[in-house]
């Protein structure tokens, strides 16, 4: 899924937009024991109530792509014959009214996943008539292309309050009020089918992870049957790891700010260009600026096999994911400098009788704790 066609679908998540009639939950204890379900219908839900519900929901499209919200890809034998799909197929075309269906989807869920406290299980079911976009790309409100019926589950942490002293506004004075259990905004979830060129594609599912050091594979495993790119954080780490290990010395301040600036470039581009698909970079796209810094065939050699080795040899990844377009930080074991990406220039290394320097160029606007220092 592109970044359009996820708005499109987040936009569902309001009153006056949603057919979401229900939505099932399972409140799970940290020991695995299942508190409570509920069935809630929305349509005599509170609106206050029911607005945060669909907030809730929502979330579980937020984030970025290829960081937080990771395509998940199904074999054609999965789609055949497989029993994770044939019930995420079950669970779409009841609309979650198959009973024997959602309590096997709920243990399905507990039995794998490690969540630190208690959690909720929400399930929702939608459909959505797709509106019609003309060649010029207007929306028609009034045709629809097609009709994409979908489910939705979040995976929301419980965490209790601290006990705390409130002001009671008809009481006119202030009262304790007790620790109590307040639902946080999920951690993890999906959206199946994928909602590919606007249309349902049951190849294809949404994963959502908030934290992008941790992707629960147990949890993609259990329902999907398949795997997962490493977290996004670790893809990071690893990256960097291939490039100082087999550049060894060849791994200079001019060659790391280049790789920096040519991804940063590659991101911006793809911006300006309005590119709908999601960027990623390849291992023939890094060694290509490694060329182009003057790196070693040998160490590239050892590069590419070192990638094929953590990565997979034709694995592309997010250069988001790798580089922070608004951050160059050096450090050192002692300190730490943070630079304006766009001006790389004012940083140099040197060697200086025999001692390695960093050095930046301070013309004016030098500050110490916040005081502004002369340098004379």
């Amino acid at each position: 899924m592109n970044e359009k066609e996820v708005a499109e679908i987040r936009r569902r998540f309001r009153p006056e937009k949603s057919n979401i009639t229900c939505v099932r939950g399972c409140y799970v204890k940290e020991n695995r024991e299942i508190v409570s379900q509920f069935n809630q219908s929305l349509a005599l839900t509170p609106q206050e109530e029911s607005e945060k519900i669909l907030t809730l929901l929502k979330k579980t499209l937020s984030g970025t792509l290829g960081k937080n919200l990771i395509d998940i890809s199904f074999e054609t034998r999965q789609v055949i014959d497989s029993e994770e799909h044939s019930l995420l197929m079950e669970l779409k075309n009841s609309a979650l009214h198959n009973e024997d269906a959602v309590q096997a989807f709920f243990e399905k869920i507990i039995e794998v996943l490690s969540l630190e406290g208690q959690y909720l299980i929400l399930l929702s079911h939608d459909t959505y008539d797709v509106p019609y976009r003309g060649k010029d790309g207007e929306k028609l409100e009034d045709a629809s292309s097609d009709v994409f019926s979908y489910i939705l589950c979040s995976i929301c942490p419980v965490k209790t309050t601290k006990p705390a002293l409130c002001y009671d506004v008809p009481e006119n004075m202030f009262r304790s009020q007790k620790a109590d259990w307040l639902v946080s905004p999920p951690e993890l979830g999906f959206m199946f089918p994928a909602f590919d060129d606007r249309c349902a594609n049951i190849y294809g599912a949404l994963y959502y992870t908030k934290n992008t050091a941790e992707n629960h594979g147990e949890f993609v495993d259990r329902v999907f049957h398949t795997e997962i790119p490493m977290p996004a954080e670790e893809q990071k780490e690893t990256f960097h790891s291939l490039l100082s290990e087999t550049l060894a010395e060849d791994c200079s301040y001019d060659v790391v700010q280049t790789v920096h600036e040519q991804l940063c470039e590659k991101i911006e581009e793809h911006k300006a260009n309005k590119e709908e698909g999601p960027l990623a970079i390849s291992k023939r796209d890094v060694c290509s600026i490694l060329q182009s810094c003057g790196v070693s065939q040998e160490k590239m050699v050892s590069f590419e096999e070192k990638y094929n080795e953590e990565f997979g040899k034709d694995t592309e990844i997010p250069p988001r994911n790798v580089v922070d377009p608004k951050r160059l930080e050096l450090r050192t074991p002692d300190v730490t400098v943070q630079v304006n990406p766009e001006r790389r220039d004012l940083v140099e290394t040197r060697v200086i009788n025999g001692c390695k320097y960093i050095l930046i160029r301070a013309d004016e606007g030098v500050e110490v704790n916040g005081i502004r220092v002369h340098i004379t």
